[in-house]
């Protein structure tokens, strides 16, 4: 049987419903698609039936991630909120050897085992999969979700630095909406993604957080979070993670998506270095990294003129930075990118790690939870936790080893000087 294909026809007649992952960055890149005449609805649904039923329609050993995804767009499918004759459903692939790029033929599989084999499926990629489609990823497209996950990534670097200490609660989720809803009106109205005018938001964004009343004397603990890409930033994924750590009067930092993207960049020129390959495709992606990694200099520029805030590292520094302690050429999944930013949230001063590793994800598991012992014997202080998510983990012993790390952490600071232990 055929698969169902999105037709152009369609933008006008769909809606297309996507998994959340990052909500910021996220919010921002369905309201450009929206700009581009598509309707798209990022998926909330959560409760232990997108469990099962992931677990009904998806194999057993297939990841978390994937179970997570199918059943929370089955259970959508199942809710009665849509008409299934004017519903299609959008997942990415990334074309590598992750069974990511295998997500789109499991929910296949699984829409035709829930009986909606009739319902099309789009599939956001950029190496060319499933060319056949009414869905088409322009130019403009590409430079608007560029610019959307830069900011994204900015917005929620500062959103999570200044939330823990904010006098007046609420005010930093406020000025989160407040620069969604204004840069969704720039980019909708033809601006705000060049670099001209992203340098000027940058600097008029970090302005605005600084701006927030904040208690400084607050005592927190800083906490990184890496991982699974997925399991890193959905919510549905890592049992709100984040929301946990702000309820225990922690900091947190998760580095930007746009860091995944150079990653996967940079491991197509590696490719090409370790088994050979075209000169011209390895000029072409050298000069997009060198695009965006002068936009992310924008951004850690802007970043850099209050203080008050930690920008992340840049890009390059975290290519060295992996070079230290993993081969670039191991590159599965999260990879060597993964191990790197262990090390590069321990130099930026947050040296409590949780690293989420989802079952079934034995790249991850290698490059995260196998280079634990390597980074500490590289830097002994640093406090690095891996969290187990699965169908049969419970929530509740999550989240009392992460109370465990987070006591050894305020130990830990308790031995150190009045100076060295200064929350800021």
């Amino acid at each position: 049987m055929r698969n169902p294909e999105f037709t152009r026809a369609m933008r006008t007649t769909h809606t297309i419903l996507a998994p959340n992952m990052a909500s910021i960055q996220f919010d921002l890149l369905v309201n450009i698609l929206k700009d581009e005449g598509y309707t798209v609805r990022l998926l909330h649904n959560e409760g232990p039936q997108v469990v099962q039923k992931g677990l009904k329609y998806v194999h057993n050993d297939t990841c978390y991630p994937a179970l997570l995804v199918i059943g929370q767009m089955i259970d959508a499918l199942d809710s009665g909120e849509y008409d299934l004759d004017r519903i299609a459903l959008a997942i990415t692939q990334t074309g590598g050897g992750c069974r990511a790029s295998n997500y789109i033929h499991l929910l296949r599989k699984a829409l035709g085992r829930a009986g909606y084999g009739q319902i099309p499926v789009v599939s956001l990629n950029l190496k060319g999969l499933d060319r056949k489609t009414g869905f088409s990823i322009t130019l403009k497209m590409l430079r608007k979700g560029v610019a959307g996950t830069l900011m994204g990534d900015c917005l929620m670097l500062l959103k999570n630095q200044v939330s823990p200490y904010e006098v007046n609660p609420g005010e930093t989720a406020a000025m989160v909406k407040t620069w969604i809803e204004r840069l969704s009106g720039q980019f909708g109205n033809g601006h705000g993604y060049r670099g001209i005018s992203m340098r000027k938001n940058f600097r008029l964004m970090v302005a605005d957080f600084a701006s927030i009343p904040i208690d400084s004397n607050r005592s927190v603990v800083k906490v990184g979070i890496v991982g699974e890409i997925y399991m890193k930033y959905a919510p549905l994924g890592n049992n709100h993670l984040e929301d946990f750590l702000a309820s225990q009067g922690c900091e947190v930092m998760v580095p930007g998506l746009m860091g995944f993207i150079l990653y996967g960049l940079h491991n197509q020129l590696e490719d090409i270095k370790l088994y050979g390959g075209s000169w011209q495709r390895a000029l072409m992606v050298k000069a997009l990294m060198r695009y965006l990694l002068s936009l992310e200099k924008i951004m850690i520029d802007a970043i850099k003129r209050e203080r008050r805030f930690t920008p992340p590292v840049p890009f390059d520094h975290t290519i060295d930075t992996a070079r230290e302690v993993i081969n670039l050429g191991c590159k599965m999944g999260e990879g060597w990118l993964l191990t790197a930013e262990m090390r590069d949230l321990a130099k930026l001063g947050y040296r409590n790690i949780i690293c989420v590793q989802p079952f079934g994800c034995l790249p991850n598991h290698i490059v995260g939870k196998g280079m634990i012992r390597r980074l500490k014997q590289l830097d002994e202080d640093v406090n690095i936790v891996p969290i187990d998510y699965d169908p049969s983990a419970t929530r509740v012993n999550q989240e009392n080893r992460i109370k465990l790390m987070l006591a050894m952490a305020t130990e830990n600071k308790e031995r150190q000087s009045p100076d060295q232990s200064s929350s800021r």
